[in-house]
């Protein structure tokens, strides 16, 4: 039924649809949901500990036979920086008044952490079936690891450069994340976000540049953008806005309401929220201060000292300095659960591949 069944047969899965991994935003319940439909289930991991990792892990397995993927950040690690940290608390003064906040109250720091010794540890003992990685590959004796635990290894790529460096390190499947898409981009190769292609530029050049399987990912929320990226080259979809909608989704009522009067120009690309380059629905503080600021911090200390202003807006109920993550496409997804969002979306794709090909 479908015109390229290199993922399905390689993933074990019914659906060329994978859930995108959202970390903070997607949980349990919708992981499951999304795998027991027949799509890619995916795990965020960037915000766990490796024990909150492993006891995941162990719940998915324990619930469902279907295959995971456990998804990593493998960023290089930025130590904070003392006048940095002193200049930003600087530039949002004017918000620490506004809401009673101390700008010197201590905070946690920014828990988004690489793949490292222990979470590959977790990976040798659980064995996913697939691994996915954000801001390239890990180093190669952790890689190399992963691959002798027998997991299929993916990573994003925002440009053709950046797919081909990848099947060279040992990616077996390349996700081509087009400038349409939410959260961080994946860039690894290239800090120039203003030369970052779109999905339909992007995924027919990568398609021509590796000879491993490409994900589509980017701006895609109905079954139009998975035929489409199907007519580009790709063997499967990346889905993620979309199932933020869902009701297992982990986000709150402000994040909902932005996805629900989204646009098709109610995001940017901002660096204000954790320091590095993501896609989210335009708040008040990616419009004041950024969206992209030479004073935020490196990724992920942006996000330390905002953390006191978003807790006491969000408990006034407004989003003001919450990241909202959001592809470009969110106001094409319908509002279903996770299981059946995943079957439409597929019903939807192979319709309309169908039209196609009459």
């Amino acid at each position: 039924m479908w015109p390229d069944r290199r993922l399905l047969d390689l993933f074990d899965i019914e659906l060329p649809i994978v859930q995108a991994p959202m970390a903070g935003a997607v949980g349990l319940e919708l992981i499951i949901a999304a795998a027991d439909a027949g799509g890619l289930g995916s795990m965020p991991c960037a915000m766990l500990t490796p024990d909150k990792a492993r006891e995941q892990i162990a719940i998915f397995k324990q619930r469902t036979s279907k295959p995971l993927n456990v998804n990593f950040f493998c960023h290089a690690p930025v130590a904070a920086d003392a006048q940095a940290e002193a200049r930003w608390r600087t530039r949002l003064a004017t918000y620490y008044k506004e809401y009673g906040v101390d700008p010197n109250v201590p905070v946690p720091s920014a828990n988004r952490s690489p793949f490292d010794e222990a979470m590959c540890g977790v990976i040798e003992e659980a064995k996913p079936k697939i691994v996915s990685f954000h801001f390239g590959l890990p180093e190669e004796r952790l890689l190399k690891r992963v691959k002798t635990a027998g997991c299929i290894v993916l990573s994003s790529a925002t440009t053709a450069k950046e797919a081909r460096w990848l099947e060279a390190h040992g990616a077996d499947v390349i996700i081509a994340q087009g400038n349409e898409a939410g959260g961080h981009r994946g860039m690894f190769l290239t800090d120039k976000v203003d030369q970052q292609p779109g999905t339909f530029a992007l995924v027919p050049q990568v398609v021509d540049a590796v000879r491993v399987p490409v994900i589509a990912a980017g701006g895609i929320s109905d079954g139009r953008g998975i035929a489409a990226a199907f007519a580009l080259g790709a063997s499967a979809a990346q889905v993620g806005s979309a199932y933020l909608k869902c009701p297992e989704s982990l986000i709150g009522k402000p994040y909902r309401d932005g996805l629900a009067n989204s646009d098709s120009d109610s995001t940017t690309v901002t660096n204000v929220l954790t320091g590095k380059p993501a896609r989210g629905i335009v708040n008040r503080v990616m419009a004041e201060v950024g969206p992209l600021s030479s004073d935020a911090p490196a990724f992920p200390h942006a996000a330390t000292a905002l953390a006191p202003l978003r807790a006491a807006a969000e408990k006034k109920g407004s989003a003001e300095f919450t990241p909202m993550w959001s592809g470009q496409a969110a106001a094409l997804a319908p509002e279903l659960p996770a299981a059946e969002l995943t079957k439409k979306l597929a019903a939807d794709a192979l319709k309309r591949l169908k039209q196609m090909t009459a």
